[in-house]
C-alpha cells in the first residue's frame, strides 16, 4: 500500500499544477496562430446574401477587417451574436462572416431572427477555407490589417472586453492593454 502513495501523490500534484496553469492563464481564449504577422489566406466563396455571386478576400484588399467564423449549430456563436451587433454599430472595421459547414437556409433564418452584424457573409460549406485559417471550432475571430496581414486571433465567443482590449487598439494603432 505504501508503495502507491508516492506515485499517487506525484500524479495528484501534477494534475493540480496543470489545472492551476490553465485556470489562471491570462490568454486562455487566445491561441497563437501561425498566421499572426503573415498574409491572410485567400478565398473565393459563395455570397450567402446574394445567391449566385462569389466574394473574395481580395474584395477587402487595402482595408482592415474582422473575420468571424460562425455557424447556426454553434452555441458560442449565439452567445456572441449580440456583441457582434454592437461591434458592427461602432463601425470601427467591417465584420466579415464565414458561415462554416452550415445550411444557407438555417443561416438566413438565424440572421432574420437575431439581426445581421456582417458587412458580408460567405458560405464555407466544405470547411476548407476555415481549415486554411487554422480554425478548429466556432466561433473564432481574426483581425486582418490593411496590408492583408493577420494581426490577432480570438477563440471563443467575442465579448466587448476582448473587443476593446485586443481588437480596437490594433485597429487604431494604439498600444494593446496587457491585462
Amino acid at each position: 500500500m505504501n508503495r502507491f502513495i508516492l506515485p499517487l501523490g506525484g500524479f495528484a500534484l501534477l494534475v493540480l499544477v496543470l489545472f492551476l496553469g490553465v485556470k489562471t492563464s491570462p490568454e486562455r481564449s487566445t491561441l497563437q496562430s501561425v498566421l499572426i504577422g503573415k498574409p491572410a489566406p485567400e478565398f473565393t466563396l459563395p455570397d450567402l446574401m446574394n445567391p449566385g455571386r462569389q466574394l473574395s478576400s481580395k474584395d477587402w484588399a487595402g482595408n482592415a477587417y474582422v473575420l468571424n467564423v460562425w455557424g447556426t449549430w454553434c452555441p458560442g456563436c449565439r452567445q456572441e451574436h449580440e456583441t457582434l451587433l454592437r461591434i458592427a454599430q461602432l463601425g470601427q472595421a467591417p465584420l466579415i462572416g464565414i458561415n462554416w459547414k452550415d445550411e444557407d437556409s438555417l443561416a438566413h433564418e438565424w440572421l432574420a431572427q437575431l439581426g445581421n452584424p456582417y458587412a458580408a457573409i460567405v458560405s464555407d460549406h466544405s470547411g476548407r477555407t476555415a481549415i486554411d485559417w487554422g480554425v478548429y471550432g466556432a466561433p473564432e475571430t481574426f483581425l486582418v490589417d490593411s496590408q492583408g496581414l493577420v494581426q490577432y486571433r480570438h477563440v471563443g465567443p467575442m465579448t466587448m472586453e476582448v473587443w476593446e482590449k485586443q481588437f480596437v487598439p490594433r485597429i487604431t494603432g494604439k498600444p494593446v492593454d496587457p491585462s
